[in-house]
């Protein structure tokens, strides 16, 4: 419905919005985003393909179309999720690259230049989670998903992040995988985020 599509709309928005933040310095480091931060077809069956999916198994559960293992609640708490993980990843990305005073990656913690790939930096992980409270505060304002389960969304959206900064610093770019473009590690991240808040919300009986 119109909720879903306005998290769409929001996620695209402010996705947008902060890659703009500190572009003079990305660009001089060579690390900005092409097209200027606009969104191409790729970015958007990466980003959005897991809440298409968990939309389209909530209409046909709702419409007793066929049987779904997940109630309509627990798929919406998807669709929120699979948003709030990627929009908390791009502004984890986007503001560690401009204000990230030490970046390091996830597996070693050996120090990195930004915008390496699995790089993660203090500045950014808060800024990732602000942005996962952004589409996680919208879920909740507009019924798509009960308060309770607006914090197992936020942490899920913590740990989908950390899992692709992992893939990203051990297995994106490695000879032999070159299948494993951005926009696969997208779908995966935001897959992992969806099932992580799902998973966390049944078990806090908040779905």
């Amino acid at each position: 419905g119109w909720r879903g599509f306005v998290a769409g709309v929001a996620y695209l928005l402010c996705g947008s919005a902060v890659t703009k933040v500190g572009r003079a310095k990305k660009e001089a480091l060579g690390i900005s985003e092409g097209r200027g931060g606009r969104r191409g077809p790729e970015n958007v069956w990466g980003s959005a393909a897991t809440a298409a999916l968990c939309a389209l198994a909530y209409r046909r559960a709702v419409l007793g179309r066929a049987a779904v293992a997940l109630s309509p609640p627990a798929l919406l708490v998807g669709v929120v999720a699979s948003l709030a993980t990627k929009l908390g990843d791009t502004f984890a990305s986007e503001i560690g690259k401009a204000y990230g005073r030490t970046t390091y990656l996830s597996t070693t913690f050996r120090r990195v230049p930004p915008g390496t790939e699995g790089a993660v930096s203090l500045e950014g992980t808060l800024a990732g989670v602000g942005g996962s409270l952004i589409l996680a505060g919208y879920g909740v304002g507009s019924g798509l998903m009960p308060p309770a389960a607006a914090l197992p969304t936020v942490l899920a959206a913590w740990i989908a992040n950390n899992v692709e900064s992992i893939i990203g610093a051990t297995a994106q770019g490695k000879q032999g995988l070159g299948w494993l473009t951005n926009e696969v590690v997208n779908f995966i991240n935001t897959l992992v985020g969806a099932a992580a808040a799902i998973g966390l919300c049944l078990l806090a009986g908040a779905v």
